[in-house]
């Protein structure tokens, strides 16, 4: 993890257990009820090979800010700038001040398959072609 600025803190784990490192914000900035924006953490990360990391909600914020994370994957090849996307789904204004945790990096494992491109059908399943709630509501 590289730091950008000297705005930018370095993500920590809120225990000793927990999955997911504590991104902050390097700025100060309000997202009005049902509105969204770009949160800079001022940070770039390297993913090891083999691994994504995964822009995921804080459960506090979500449960009482209604608070949300988008567009949250970082590429084990992306070198950029880390960036939040948040999406206020309150009824009240959201004031986040420089240092405040906005998200949770998560890293998670990846398969990379090959595209296999199939002549004719692919195979049958049970399923087959039932998508949304074709196995229940």
């Amino acid at each position: 993890i590289q730091r950008l600025s000297p705005h930018a803190t370095l993500p920590r784990r809120g225990s000793d257990l927990s999955a997911g490192l504590d991104l902050s914000s390097a700025a100060n900035l309000t997202i009005a009820a049902g509105d969204r924006a770009l949160v800079p953490t001022d940070l770039a990360v390297a993913c090891p090979p083999g691994t994504y990391g995964r822009v995921a909600p804080r459960s506090g914020l979500a449960l009482k800010k209604g608070i949300d994370v988008g567009a949250g994957v970082i590429d084990a090849d992306y070198r950029g700038p880390l960036g939040v996307i948040l999406f206020n789904w309150g009824r009240e204004d959201f004031e986040i001040r420089q240092g405040d945790r906005v998200a949770q990096l998560i890293l998670e494992s990846i398969v990379l398959p090959d595209v296999v491109e199939v002549q004719g059908e692919l195979d049958a399943t049970e399923r087959g072609v039932g998508g949304f709630g074709s196995t229940g509501v």
